[in-house]
C-alpha cells in the first residue's frame, strides 16, 4: 500500500505542474497567474477539493495520443467564500493554451450539473485560447453543452465569470449567458473575432485591447461588469460581490453586518439637492449617506453613467439600488442605461433581492440616433422589467420626476411598494419651462412683455405642479418625507416587506422586447 500511496502522490504532484516549469514562468511573466494560484486566492484557505484531476483527452489525431496530461487543461472542483460553498473552473493556459477539448467541456459541466443540483455559485476563471481544432466538432459540441447549462442556471444559481487571458469566439457566449463577468486591464480580451479577422475583412486595423480589452467592454459595450486591475483585485471583487447574492434562488439573502444604525438621520441630505432646478450633483452622494457604512458596490460603473446600479446592505438587508445619475446627462434615460438597469433588476427578481431606485430623471433622452437606436424599444425593456419584478420595491423620489420616465423607474402604477418623495421632488409631465411654452405660447407671444410673461407662468406652473404633493394627494406618492428620514424609512418597509407575496400569472414566459 506504501508503494501505491507513493504512486498516488507522484501522480498528483505531476498534475498539479500544469504545463511544467517553462510555460508556468511564461504566465507568470505576462502578468498572470496559473490556474490553482487563481483558486488558492479565490476561496476560503484549505477549502478547495478537487475533482476530475485525472481526467485526459480522448484524441488520438494530430500527435495528441502522445501528449495526455492530467486534468486535460483545466481545474475544477468545489470550495468555501467566506464558510459558503461554491463551484469553481480554473482553466490552465500553461496546457494546450487551455483549449477546450470534449473532456474539458466534460469537466465544466459535469461541476454545473453539481452546482445546480447542490444550489451553489458557480464561478469560471477563464483563460483559454478557444477550442481545440486538433477535435474539431467535438470541442464545438463541448461548448454548446456548456450554454445550455448557463441557459438552464440562469436565474437558478449565481454565475460568474472572471476574463483572465484571452477568450474569444465561441467561447466568449458562455460568459455572456453568465450573471457578471470580471476583466483585468492588460491581460482580459473578449471578441468573437480577433484583429486580423477584422483586418481582413473591414480593412479595420485595431489592436485587441482597443478591440476587446476590459477598458473597451467596461465603459463601451457594457459587456463586463466589473473592470480591475490586478487578478488579485479581480478574485478579491468577486469574493466582494458573492457577499451581497445568495446562493440561489431559492435561500435567503446573506445579512450585512448591520452594525450601522438603523435609524441614523443624516444631516448632509439636506444639501444634497442644488437650489437650482437644473444644477447637476452627484446621486453617489446620496447613496453613500443612506446604505450601511456608506458602502455602495457599483455594477458596470464605467458604462451608462447616467444611471447607477448596485449592490449594498440598509439594515443588514442586501439590497440592489437603482438610480438616476444627474451629474451624467443629467440623469436621463437612453438606450445603454435602460438596458443596463433592465438587466440589472432582472437579477435582483430572480434572486429575491429588494430593488430601492432613487429618482430624479428628466425623460428619455431625445434625437434621431435614440430613435434610430431603438429606444422605443429598450426603454421598454427597462419598464418591463419594474413591472415584472415582484420583489419588494421602494422608490425615493429626490428631484425630477417627468413625463414616462416618471412611470418608469418603479412608480406606485407598476406595483411600487414604497413611494418616497422628497419636498424637493418635481412630479410632472414635462418641466415647467416646456409646459408653459406649449400651454401659453399664444398667450405670452402676445403678451407686452414676452420674457416676464413667461417667467410668471413658469412661476405659477410650478408652485401648482412641479412639486410632490399633486401626487401624494392621489396616492401616487405614500408620503413626503425629511430626506434626513430616508434610511430608517426605507429600513422599516424592507421589514415589513419581508413577508411580501406576489405572483404574476401562469405562464412558460414573457416576451421581454429584446
Amino acid at each position: 500500500m506504501r508503494e501505491k500511496l507513493d504512486q498516488l502522490e507522484r501522480r498528483r504532484a505531476e498534475s498539479e505542474r500544469g504545463g511544467g516549469p517553462e510555460r508556468l514562468k511564461a504566465q507568470h511573466d505576462k502578468g498572470k497567474l496559473s490556474a490553482r494560484e487563481r483558486i488558492d486566492l479565490l476561496l476560503d484557505e484549505g477549502s478547495f477539493v478537487e475533482t476530475d484531476r485525472y481526467v485526459t483527452h480522448r484524441s488520438t489525431d494530430f500527435g495528441l495520443d502522445q501528449q495526455r496530461p492530467d486534468g486535460d487543461g483545466v481545474v475544477t472542483g468545489h470550495g468555501r467564500i467566506d464558510g459558503r460553498l461554491v463551484y469553481v473552473y480554473s482553466q490552465d493556459f500553461t496546457v494546450f493554451g487551455g483549449s477546450l477539448s470534449e473532456a474539458h467541456a466534460g469537466k465544466i459541466c459535469k461541476i454545473m450539473d453539481l452546482a445546480m443540483q447542490n444550489g451553489a455559485p458557480v464561478i469560471g476563471l477563464n483563460d483559454s485560447g478557444g477550442a481545440r481544432i486538433q477535435e474539431g466538432v467535438v470541442s464545438l459540441g463541448g461548448y454548446a453543452d456548456i450554454f445550455l447549462r448557463n441557459t438552464l442556471a440562469s436565474g437558478v444559481i449565481p454565475q460568474i465569470s472572471a476574463i483572465l487571458g484571452p477568450c474569444a469566439g465561441g467561447a466568449v457566449y458562455s460568459p455572456a449567458i453568465t450573471d457578471f463577468i470580471f476583466m483585468t486591464r492588460g491581460t482580459s480580451y473578449m471578441f468573437v473575432t480577433g484583429p486580423n479577422v477584422v483586418k481582413t475583412v473591414t480593412h479595420e486595423e485595431v489592436s485587441m485591447e482597443a478591440l476587446g480589452g476590459a477598458d473597451t467592454h467596461g465603459a463601451t459595450s457594457g459587456i463586463s461588469h466589473f473592470t480591475t486591475s490586478s487578478e488579485v483585485e479581480c478574485l478579491q471583487g468577486i469574493r466582494d460581490l458573492l457577499r451581497y447574492l445568495p446562493s440561489n434562488n431559492v435561500d435567503a439573502v446573506p445579512r450585512g453586518p448591520g452594525r450601522d444604525p438603523r435609524d441614523r438621520r443624516e444631516e448632509a441630505l439636506l444639501d444634497c439637492i442644488p437650489p437650482i432646478a437644473t444644477q447637476p450633483y452627484d446621486m453617489h452622494d446620496v447613496l453613500r449617506r443612506v446604505v450601511d457604512d456608506g458602502a455602495f458596490l457599483e455594477v458596470q460603473p464605467d458604462f451608462a453613467g447616467n444611471i447607477l446600479c448596485g449592490f449594498a446592505h440598509l439594515g443588514g438587508y442586501s439590497v440592489g439600488i437603482v438610480a438616476n445619475q444627474p451629474a451624467v446627462l443629467a440623469g436621463v434615460l437612453d438606450i445603454d442605461a435602460s438596458v443596463k438597469a433592465a438587466r440589472f433588476i432582472r437579477f435582483c427578481d430572480a434572486f429575491n433581492i429588494p430593488v430601492v431606485t432613487f429618482v430624479d430623471v428628466p425623460g428619455f433622452l431625445p434625437g434621431v440616433a435614440q430613435e434610430h437606436g431603438g429606444i422605443i424599444r429598450h426603454g421598454a425593456k427597462l419598464l418591463y422589467a419594474y413591472c415584472e419584478a415582484t420583489v419588494p420595491k421602494l422608490t425615493v423620489i429626490t428631484r425630477k420626476a417627468y413625463g414616462g420616465a416618471y412611470d418608469v423607474m418603479s412608480s406606485k402604477h407598476i406595483r411600487g411598494d414604497l413611494n418616497l418623495a422628497w419636498p424637493s421632488a418635481e412630479i410632472a409631465v414635462m418641466g415647467p419651462k416646456g409646459a408653459v411654452e406649449i400651454l401659453f405660447k399664444k398667450e405670452i407671444a402676445e403678451s407686452a412683455n414676452p420674457a416676464a410673461a413667461l417667467d410668471a407662468k413658469v412661476t405659477e406652473y410650478a408652485e401648482k405642479f412641479a412639486n410632490p404633493y399633486v401626487a401624494a394627494s392621489r396616492g401616487y406618492v405614500d408620503d413626503v418625507i425629511d430626506p434626513r428620514e430616508t434610511r430608517p424609512r426605507l429600513i422599516e418597509a424592507l421589514e415589513a416587506l419581508q413577508g411580501k407575496r406576489q405572483r404574476n400569472p401562469a405562464k412558460k414566459h414573457g416576451c421581454i422586447p429584446l
